[in-house]
Formats: structure tokens, sequence, C-alpha cells
């Protein structure tokens, strides 16, 4: 009997000790590439944190927010990058544009430190205008222009793409607001969309023609890729979109309300990014 076990046992080691290693494959990642395929980051999302240096950092990598790049007030020659590209920041939340909805898994977030309203203005209701909005310092745009440049060149970001926070929740944030300068990244670094004034001047001259329905603007609105709603009226929500649009396009009057510079605007947006 114990002969047998010893037997049984000899057996059991001289097969252990003659199993071959599983043999590894080697990852070929150059002899064929699929076409069907894009860039994961589509969008850049820019946003202000209505809170100083100090609280700004805190919020962002202390809490349940986050954002891959933060832009401080103080004058200092850093751009802090808090969150690596190749992963996915909390910094959009609920929202769409484009079409595209969880824009946090598909979008670079860069937050600005700025107060963003003006504390004597804070829980005023309305839409705020342009003088509620507190300026950025030239500094701070000056980084945002070259690190908006670097992204959009590295991921190829379509220029209808690089947005405000607003743009993408407008019934929840107003954020980079109205005295973030748009125009300025557009005429002076290229930066993202903006429309041509002769096509705006030509679309504000037809003007006189027959009106178009409430659908028709909204439809418009939907081309370039706001999340405005299919009512046959401007209700809230549909007036939080006008306002984003015009905090985005036309800051120094953002009212909320649909009129024909607005109308204008919109037009000759679609008309050169093709919406």
């Amino acid at each position: 009997m114990v002969k047998n076990i010893f037997l049984a046992l000899g057996f059991t080691l001289t097969l252990i000790g003659c199993t071959t290693p599983a043999p590894r494959y080697s990852i070929d990642s150059t002899s064929y590439q699929a076409t069907g395929k894009n860039e994961r980051i589509q969008f850049i999302v820019l946003h202000y944190t209505a809170e100083n240096d100090a609280e700004s950092l805190r919020i962002l990598t202390e809490a349940r927010v986050s954002a891959h790049y933060l832009i401080l007030k103080k004058p200092d020659a850093r751009i802090y990058q808090l969150v690596p590209d190749s992963e996915r920041a909390w910094h959009a939340g609920a929202g769409s544009f484009a079409g595209r909805s969880v824009l946090n898994d598909t979008s670079i977030g860069i937050e600005i430190v700025n107060d963003g309203i003006a504390p004597e203005y804070r829980g005023q209701k309305g839409y705020h205008p342009y003088a509620h909005f507190v300026p950025f310092d030239a500094l701070q745009i000056r980084k945002v222009a070259q690190l908006v440049n670097d992204l959009a060149t590295r991921y190829r970001i379509d220029p209808t793409h690089i947005i405000a926070h607003s743009d993408m929740a407008p019934s929840r944030k107003i954020d980079p607001g109205a005295q973030f300068p748009w125009q300025r990244l557009y005429q002076e670094y290229g930066i993202g969309a903006w429309y041509d004034e002769a096509d705006k001047a030509e679309f504000l001259n037809r003007r006189t023609l027959v009106a178009p329905s409430v659908q028709e603007i909204k439809q418009a609105f939907r081309d370039y890729g706001y999340p405005m709603n299919d009512t046959d009226t401007w209700d809230k929500a549909s007036r939080d979109v006008i306002y984003a649009f015009q905090l985005h396009f036309r800051p120094e009057q953002p009212t909320g309300e649909m009129d024909a510079e607005t109308y204008a605007i919109l037009q000759a947006l679609n008309r050169k990014y093709g919406g």
C-alpha cells in the first residue's frame, strides 16, 4: 500500500516537472489597421470655477468633481494637469451637444479660476447681463489659447466642438460666462468657431421676408449642435438654450429672447460649418 502511494506520488511529480509553460503571443499593432475609428476625445469643454485658487484646487483634487486641466489666477507660468487625457474626468455632468450625451467620456475639461458672477449680483433671478460677469485675466487667456490649440491639434477636434459648459447644459450652467473672449480666441489664435460678419449681415437683410416658424428656428439650433427641444413655444428650456448661445456668440447682449440678430448669427454659423 505504502509502496503504491510512493509510486503514484512519483508519477505525479514527474508529470508536474514535465509541464510545458503556456506560450506567450505577441501583439501586432502594425501589420493591419482599421479605418472605422476616430479619436476618443471629440470635445473640449471650458468652465469657470466660481472659486479662488485654493478652493478650486481643493474641490478639483479632493471632491467628487474633477477636470483634466486647471488654470489658476495667480501669475505663474504653469498650466496644471489634474487628470491624464487618457482618463475620464468628472467635469461635464448631464447634458449633450452635437447629438452626443455623457460628454465626460469624450471630452477634455478645462477649469479656469474666475468668480463667475460678481458677488453683488449672485442670487439675482433671471438671465445675467454681460456686466454681471467677472473678466478673465489676460495671462489666463493666453494659457487657455496655448492649451486649447495644442489639444485641438493633437486630437483633431472640430472647431464647433470647442464649447462652453453652458452650451452642453444650458438649463444648469452659465460658465464660462459672457466675459469669456470666444471671439478673441478665434480671431487672434484661430481657436473654436465664429461666424463671418458678411454672412450675418446677409441674413439680417433677409428678415423682411417670410418669418421662420418656431420649429424652423429650433431646428437650426439643433443643426448646430445645441440640445434644443421641439415644442412649439419659447418655453423656459428653449430660452435657456438661446441664452447659452448668446453667451457664446453675442455676449454683450445675452437676453434669453429670440431676435433677428441671434437668428442671423445662428444661420451664419450653420452656413460656415455645415450645420
